[in-house]
């Protein structure tokens, strides 16, 4: 089953795209890290980056975003609406699919020691991560912000963090926790009377007397009343509950709704079920919606239909090329997989520590390889393009065919390197790893040496045509060594294979 974890750090810089695309890159450098919306807010100086992926790939994710947004903001410098305690002000973590709470809570504890140790920032944790009753409330930790923080953390008991030295840093502390879904959700009035919106926010926040899982402020935005909030169950106290609350209160004062902002991502459900309670639909199923049903069809079919119709088609890509990367990835696939069957089970507790790694290589090859199978087809359509080009200028064009032919020649020489690397964790896993699971870490292997296999008759062939012969030799020689080397090691991963498994 796919494992899939939501991360919606906030960080304290909205005015300078250098800086936020900057921890977004950082993010996106992450193998199986998938950055899905950066929102900038200028007034807030506030970016908010939505990104998934699964829970090892996320941990490594959310560490180098806190990690480059320390190097980039200074909180001494900082002026903005939104209230704020750090760089990275808050990070918190959402199942998603495949993932419980409990999960998450041990991803938040993972990586606010790591941030605490190896970043020197302060980590204090918040929601349903919270070691102490009153730090499940973000604004109890944040309460006088960054400034507030800076003169007490190293004298206060109650500053003290939980991960992390207590000590004043331009870059602050950063916030971890875990959460259900929450919906940051804008309303600008007709009106620039900030005091208006502060009133409307006071009376629709919980903390006041209003909604429960609802928090407001009131800002001015762009020389217009905003009412900011965040809604922490949207299940419990819907949008359209919300929406209709604060356009009351707005009456009161002579005042109407103008319009309304999403900030990042919202559910799916969230408004769907804003659209049945204005449209009046009785007894909507969600079926109803086109995509929706869609989507529930096609997740259903886990067989890589697209691609298979694409390699049959008649068209020369995807080929042998994308197929190789393919069998790599479903090689480095299946080690992951016996890996975590192997993680948490009590009878294998003394090798957890190599299994975790082995997923942690696992995922990076994984993606990787993935990626190698659009590769490779875009560098042999690359090649056919200059073999195509007809200009009269004879040694530009053969220049464009050697250097796509390099490219076409090393994209499955890494295929192969990356699929050896793919063998290796096969055999480490197939030695140690859940015995329940051995078939799997042997078809691992297997897989990992058809890639090979597959790659080596790529490369040999665009190494026939290359113009360097020196480089060309270099494949070869390299190929020769990976070839032996998966050869090996599929061997030993059959023997270990029917070692334990006695078949």
């Amino acid at each position: 089953m796919q494992r899939i974890v939501e991360c919606v750090p906030n960080f304290s810089e909205g005015s300078r795209p250098e800086v936020y695309n900057a921890i977004a890159d950082s993010i996106r450098a992450v193998p199986g890290c998938y950055v899905l919306d950066v929102s900038a807010d200028e007034d807030h100086n506030r970016t908010v980056i939505t990104f998934v992926g699964e829970p090892d790939a996320v941990e490594e994710g959310a560490y180098q975003a806190i990690s480059e947004a320390a190097r980039l903001i200074n909180l001494d410098e900082h002026v903005g609406e939104h209230p704020r305690i750090g760089a990275t002000d808050v990070c918190p973590l959402i199942p998603v699919k495949g993932v419980t709470i409990e999960d998450c809570i041990a991803l938040a504890n993972r990586l606010g020691k790591r941030v605490g140790d190896d970043l020197g920032v302060a980590v204090y944790l918040y929601g349903e991560a919270a070691l102490a009753p009153e730090r499940r409330s973000l604004s109890n930790i944040r309460r006088g912000e960054y400034e507030k923080w800076r003169e007490e953390v190293e004298t206060s008991t109650h500053r003290k963090p939980d991960f992390g030295p207590a000590i004043p840093k331009t870059w602050g502390a950063t916030v971890i926790g875990v959460r259900p879904f929450l919906v940051a959700y804008n309303i600008f009035l007709n009106t620039d009377d900030v005091s208006a919106a502060k009133k409307i926010a006071k009376a629709v926040r919980f903390s006041s007397g209003g909604l429960r899982h609802v928090q407001a402020m009131g800002f001015l935005v762009d020389g217009r009343a905003q009412v900011s909030m965040n809604l922490t169950d949207f299940s419990k106290t819907p949008i359209h509950r919300v929406q209709e609350m604060v356009r009351q209160e707005a009456s009161r004062y002579g005042l109407s709704i103008t319009n309304a902002e999403l900030i990042g991502l919202a559910p799916q459900d969230a408004l769907l079920d804003a659209a049945q309670w204005y449209l009046q639909l009785d007894e909507f199923d969600e079926d109803q919606v086109l995509e929706v049903r869609i989507a529930r069809e096609t997740e259903a079919d886990i067989t890589p239909r697209t691609f298979l119709e694409a390699t049959a088609d008649g068209s020369p890509t995807p080929g042998g090329g994308s197929t190789a990367a393919l069998a790599g990835a479903l090689g480095a696939a299946l080690t992951q997989m016996v890996a975590n069957l192997t993680i948490g089970r009590k009878k294998y507790a003394d090798i957890e520590p190599e299994a975790v790694e082995i997923v942690r290589r696992a995922i990076i090859l994984r993606n990787e390889l993935t990626k190698a199978v659009r590769a490779d087809s875009e560098a042999f359509d690359e090649v056919m393009k200059a073999y195509r080009d007809k200009s009269p200028e004879k040694e530009a064009r053969e220049e464009a065919i050697e250097k796509a032919t390099v490219v076409a020649g090393e994209v499955p020489l890494s295929v192969a390197r990356w699929s050896l690397e793919v063998a290796s964790l096969a055999r480490e896993i197939s030695r140690i790893g859940n015995i329940n699971a051995l078939t799997d870490a042997a078809a691992g292997g297997i897989m990992a040496l058809a890639a090979v296999q597959i790659a080596s008759l790529n490369v040999r062939v665009n190494a026939t045509s290359l113009e360097n012969r020196e480089l060309a030799t270099r494949w070869l020689d390299e190929l020769e060594i990976i070839e032996k080397s998966v050869d090996v090691l599929s061997k030993e991963i059959m023997a270990i294979a029917d070692g334990r498994g006695g078949f």
